[in-house]
């Protein structure tokens, strides 16, 4: 499984930063409720993303590393700064969600959304959306993230050389 296919769920979620279409910017009483809807379905987001994600490629990583014999320690801190690499990339790419939302979505709807939320069935439907498109997402070929792969090599690089294990 590739890194992109579940951080594609994050960008779904929150639209890509710099490929939203052109837009004016929403009234700013969309954009209030956008926010406040956001604030409701953000709340575990970022950790649960992370986890599916890491859960999802983090193995393959470990099994090359150990098969390259990288003590444990290297590969600990490689582990560390995958996941810093994943929360600064997600963080990042849902900064833009509450705009997107407000673009799409009249007032009237945004209430009726963060009413939805906070319902039992809206309350589930949070905690257990991300792991649902997780494993969605799991199965289905995604585009591959040329950028954050990049990222992520130099980080492994860097770590891996600090290590004495490259030159």
């Amino acid at each position: 499984m590739r890194v992109g296919s579940l951080l594609m769920l994050a960008l779904l979620l929150a639209g890509a930063p710099g490929t939203a279409r052109a837009q004016s910017s929403p009234p700013s009483e969309t954009l209030q409720a956008a926010q406040e809807l956001f604030s409701i379905m953000s709340g575990d987001i970022l950790k649960q993303l992370t986890t599916q994600i890491t859960n999802a490629v983090w193995p393959q990583i470990e099994q090359k590393a150990r098969a390259a014999k990288i003590d444990d320690a290297t590969i600990a801190e490689l582990r560390s700064e995958f996941e810093r690499i994943e929360v600064g990339f997600l963080t990042d790419s849902l900064k833009e969600a509450p705009a997107i939302y407000a673009r799409h979505f009249t007032v009237a709807e945004l209430h009726d959304l963060v009413a939805f939320y906070r319902s039992p069935t809206g309350s589930k439907a949070l905690s257990e959306m991300p792991q649902v498109m997780g494993e969605f997402y799991a199965t289905s070929p995604v585009p591959h993230m040329a950028a954050l792969q990049q990222q992520i090599n130099e980080a492994t690089t860097r770590v891996l050389r600090e290590h004495g294990y490259t030159k």
